[in-house]
């Protein structure tokens, strides 16, 4: 493969410019941007002191050069203002008439969702049931942006058949863990800023592609913009 290969992903708009850039090798980054990194290995800036973007983490860069990365996610906020009207752009809805079994009186907003690319690493180390990678499993990495209105609940769940971990992108806000399906047993708040990736996921990792979660959901402080970063396994027979 070519390095840099940029591909620009399809919630990009007027506000939130997206890319997922692989096989990175000094790769200019001009404006203040979220770069996270997908992968299970580091990725590297060039400058005069060492400087790394850890494996499944993010951090914001500006005016610097990636060295090396096997792929980013690059997510550039372009415009601030009247910024909720992301939810007017192309192909954003409500969820509730996306899910037909999620409550419509819930204001919580789905971008399009992108498939960034195929990659390969080891699940059990990424929820650090390994202490190293010593297993390798290919995932399609899926995208997309949410958006919630200040002082959200957006809904306790605990069902995925993928690995999930997210990103904040714009205003304030948290991922938050529950004993049971009931707002009063909640036992972690972690708080998000802008630039902030959890870098562990929430599931356990089980036979067969197999993923169970505890409940959890994500609050809105402010308006917020964060992103869902999605690894979806490739079936394989069992």
């Amino acid at each position: 493969m070519k390095t840099n290969q940029v591909k620009q992903l399809n919630f990009s708009g007027a506000y939130i410019e997206a890319k997922y850039v692989e096989n990175v090798e000094n790769y200019y980054i001009n404006n203040r941007t979220i770069a996270v990194n997908p992968q299970e290995s580091d990725a590297y800036l060039k400058e005069a002191n060492i400087s790394i973007i850890p494996a499944f983490s993010s951090t914001i860069l500006n005016d610097t050069v990636v060295k090396e990365a096997k792929s980013l996610l690059l997510l550039e906020v372009v415009e601030t203002k009247n910024i909720g009207k992301i939810i007017f752009e192309s192909q954003w809805d409500i969820l509730g008439n996306l899910d037909p079994g999620f409550p419509k009186d819930v204001p919580l907003y789905k971008s399009p969702q992108d498939e960034a690319g195929i990659i390969e690493i080891d699940p059990y180390f990424m929820t650090r049931q390994s202490s190293k990678p010593d297993w390798k499993e290919q995932f399609s990495l899926k995208v997309n942006l949410w958006y919630a209105p200040s002082l959200s609940d957006c809904a306790i769940h605990n069902q995925h058949d993928f690995i999930e971990i997210h990103t904040q992108i714009f205003g304030k806000g948290r991922m938050q863990k529950f004993k049971e399906d009931d707002f009063g047993t909640l036992y972690e708040d972690l708080f998000m800023s802008e630039g902030y990736t959890t870098v562990l996921p929430f599931c356990q990792v089980h036979k067969h592609q197999k993923y169970t979660y505890p409940w959890h959901q994500y609050y809105a402080d402010t308006d917020c913009i964060w992103m869902a970063i999605e690894y979806h396994p490739i079936k394989t027979s069992k």
